[in-house]
């Protein structure tokens, strides 16, 4: 059966994984039978008061609230391999541009989570898909803009700048649609940054993991 890591990083939009794009994504993987393992980077992130969206000057930790979205059954990225699984996912959320990367506060200037690089380019190297969901095309643009990977995070212009500044391509595309790169075997869709609704989110993430699931299937 195959397998696929989930790279998550924390629980709620404002300070980790989109919960609604997370659970999307382990729906779409559950209706194909493929079986999914969820993972996080064992780091802090700065805690959001999700009613103010207001910092709280609280510190939780990526690994810990991630483990809230897989019911507890989760990796720590560190033990991961980037060989070890068919594919890797990564919904998105401000915690893919805040804990797995700092794209939120450096743009194109950004660093992005050594463990998370680390699988990323092992699951690149061995030749296994990976699909972006809705902000964390970032990290995969700095991760391989070197390779002027195509992706997409929609249409937002200063989010598009910035993604293109690190050697990336954005290729505008609304909710329900993707953005492949075969040479990078990279699928990615815009979910939350243009979607207004969980339908219109779970549209794209659906067609992003049916495009995941034949890569696999070859």
């Amino acid at each position: 059966m195959n397998k696929v890591g989930v790279i998550l990083s924390g629980c709620g939009v404002f300070d980790g994984s989109e919960i609604q794009e997370a659970s999307a994504t382990l729906i779409a993987l559950a209706q194909r039978s493929v079986e999914y393992q969820c993972m996080a980077p064992d780091c802090e992130l700065e805690v959001i008061d999700h009613l103010s969206q207001q910092p709280t000057g609280e510190k939780r930790n990526v690994l810990t609230e991630s483990a809230r979205i897989a019911r507890g059954d989760i990796l720590n990225l560190k033990d991961v391999k980037g060989d070890q699984f068919d594919a890797f996912l990564l919904p998105g959320g401000f915690g893919a541009a805040k804990n797995l990367c700092n794209f939120a506060t450096k743009g194109a200037d950004c660093t992005v989570n050594p463990e998370v690089e680390r699988v990323l380019n092992e699951a690149n190297q061995a030749g296994k898909p990976i699909g972006f969901i809705c902000i964390a095309p970032a990290i995969g643009a700095k991760v391989f803009g070197d390779k002027c990977v195509k992706l997409t995070i929609g249409h937002d212009p200063e989010t598009t700048e910035a993604i293109n500044a690190t050697g990336a391509v954005n290729v505008g595309a609304n909710a329900d649609e993707i953005v492949i790169d075969d040479s990078m075997n990279i699928v990615s869709t815009p979910a939350y940054m243009e979607a207004t609704n969980p339908a219109q989110v779970f549209a794209g993430i659906s067609e992003l993991v049916e495009n995941i699931v034949e890569r696999i299937n070859g």
